[in-house]
């Protein structure tokens, strides 16, 4: 029997891209998102290629929607081995004293509080069978603080002690817990964090050639694929033209 990997946040970016190089290594996918148009869409392709796929429509931040889709697996699907933590999202990006109570409660109920909701319903599972693997997708934002970061890198921050806590806590289970920390990458990241703004979330990027969805899935294989004595705790992943949270090279 194949493997079953879930994966939070599928339909674009650093999910879709997992998706994808998932599918070639011939995992049976659960693919989760709040956008029903675009899981079915990657279901029917994913279909089309040959490869089992169930998804999940569901809001990461609501508790009863995360119960009732994972209600929903059958004795086919519930037997997880890899959990993907990719759902999350930067909003705003103002100074403390001018950020939107709506966005804090966004990135907090998304990044700290989805993963964890999530997490808590999978890993019985996996410690019943004494096997698993999570890989929570965190960010530079999550071991460096930078201007108008603030409620953002709080939520990375904690993604990194969630990722350490859990990997204490689950050590006698023989339940792997990685974490990836890419630096910037092109995909809707800045698009969603401007609400919309295109120029504004062009030009962080502009000059240089940042990391793209594929280059993080790459190191999620990597991470996924290594003999079981063998744990990768974390990769800080970071385009060439970029030294730091702040410091990059702009031609």
């Amino acid at each position: 029997m194949n493997k079953i990997a879930m994966i939070t946040g599928a339909t674009s970016g650093i999910g879709l891209a997992t998706v994808k190089r998932f599918a070639k290594l011939n995992f049976d996918l659960i693919i989760t998102g709040r956008r029903q148009d675009r899981l079915t869409k990657l279901q029917d392709e994913l279909l089309n290629d040959g490869v089992n796929v169930k998804t999940l429509c569901f809001d990461i931040r609501k508790t009863d929607a995360i119960e009732n889709a994972i209600d929903q697996l059958d004795n086919n699907w519930k037997n997880i081995d890899i959990l993907i933590n990719n759902a999350g999202l930067a909003a705003g990006a103002d100074p403390i004293y001018n950020g939107l109570w709506s966005d804090w409660e966004q990135m907090i109920d998304t990044n700290i509080k989805g993963l964890l909701y999530l997490s808590k319903l999978i890993i019985p599972q996996m410690m019943e069978r004494k096997t698993g693997h999570i890989v929570n997708v965190s960010s530079i934002a999550g071991k460096e603080t930078y201007a108008n970061g603030n409620v953002y890198c709080a939520t990375k921050h904690a993604v990194e002690a969630i990722t350490k806590g859990m990997r204490i806590d689950l050590l006698p289970y023989n339940i792997k817990v990685s974490s990836v920390s890419p630096g910037m990458v092109e995909t809707e990241f800045s698009i969603v964090r401007y609400h919309g703004d295109k120029d504004k979330a062009d030009k962080v990027y502009e000059g240089l050639t940042p990391l793209y969805a594929d280059d993080i899935a790459d190191a999620i294989e990597y991470m996924v694929t290594r003999p079981p004595h063998v744990n990768i705790n974390d990769l800080l992943i970071m385009p060439s033209a970029q030294a730091s949270a702040v410091y990059n090279h702009r031609d």
